[in-house]
């Protein structure tokens, strides 16, 4: 179970490793507030555990989707997402956080589609 903290240009190494749990999907979680991009691994619990143990996130701050690489498009679904009162769904329902979500995770993962 590979996890990669995203602090440069992503490679296409990264990419490997982050599609060994699932080979069709990148499982992506970031911290917005820190602007830290995490992606792979098995579950987008483990990735929001690393940013709050080893990063001090908070958790209202980690949000998680991922990358479909059969439809080459960015999803905003994760288990993480779930938060009573503030968000219940699995889909990240505020536009204002699904937009900044979007929009970190492009920036992050601009040279994704050229590097699969």
């Amino acid at each position: 179970m590979a996890i990669i903290v995203l602090g440069r240009k992503i490679t296409k190494d990264d990419i490997k490793k982050a599609r060994e749990e699932y080979p069709n999907y990148i499982k992506i979680t970031v911290d917005l507030l820190q602007k830290i991009v995490l992606i792979g691994g098995e579950y987008h619990a483990d990735s929001e555990k690393i940013l709050i143990d080893a990063y001090g996130s908070k958790q209202k701050d980690v949000w998680g989707g991922g990358y479909n690489v059969n439809t080459n498009k960015f999803e905003v679904n994760a288990l993480v997402n779930l938060r009573p009162s503030t968000n219940d769904s699995m889909d990240i329902l505020s536009p204002e956080i699904r937009n900044d979500f979007l929009g970190l995770v492009e920036q992050k993962l601009s040279d994704l589609k050229s590097l699969l």
